[in-house]
Parts: structure tokens; sequence; C-alpha cells
């Protein structure tokens, strides 16, 4: 079963806990399995690659590694601050994510029903 997670890729979020708390980023990844999301440039850890055929990188690397999702909070694209979503639901079935600060819609989840 997956778990329903709050940030879709490519959303803006603030670390709110933990050794990069207060950090910014991007979304690159959403894992609902476990409720975990990849930031980009947070909880940075590092890897031992081993040498391989042309064109990879070979020995220690530093990458992103996932963060659970209740640790980061979407940042509105209008207001520019911290805020929880909620979903407005349509008579027509569409559903849109918006800021409960501002009120400003951050895109739409699902169109109309057919």
């Amino acid at each position: 079963m997956k778990n329903k997670i709050h940030v879709k890729k490519g959303d803006t979020v603030i670390v709110l806990s933990g050794k990069d708390k207060n950090k910014k980023g991007k979304v690159i990844r959403t894992f609902p399995g476990n409720s975990m999301v990849l930031v980009e440039g947070v909880n940075m850890v590092k890897k031992h690659v081993r040498p391989r055929p042309p064109m990879q990188q070979e020995g220690i690397i530093n990458q992103e590694a996932p963060i659970h999702s209740s640790k980061v909070m979407l940042i509105c694209s209008k207001c520019g601050k911290p805020s929880k979503t909620k979903i407005t639901v349509y008579e027509n079935g569409a559903k849109d994510r918006a800021c409960k600060k501002c009120g400003e819609v951050i895109d739409s989840i699902r169109g109309p029903k057919k």
C-alpha cells in the first residue's frame, strides 16, 4: 500500500529537523512506500564507488540520501513562507492543492471526472 506524501517532485521545501535544519531545496524524487523524499543538497552522504568502465566517476563521491517526508514542509511560491497544504475538491471532481496561509492554489492534483 502506498502512503500519501504531502509534497511532490519539483516542490521547494524546507527541512524542519535534523542536521540540515532550515536548509531549502527542491524535491528530486519521492518514495511513497516508506514516506521518504530525496531533496537536492540535503542529507549529503559519502559513497565509495569502485572503478567501472569508462565515463563513470570512481572514488569517494557525495550524494543525497532520502529523508522522511515528515521532516520537510512545502514553501509556498506566492508568499514564500513554509506552509501546510489543503486540498480543495470541486463539484466536478477536480482537486487543487493550496497554501493554508495565503490561499494560493499551488497546483492541480486531478482534473475533472469524465
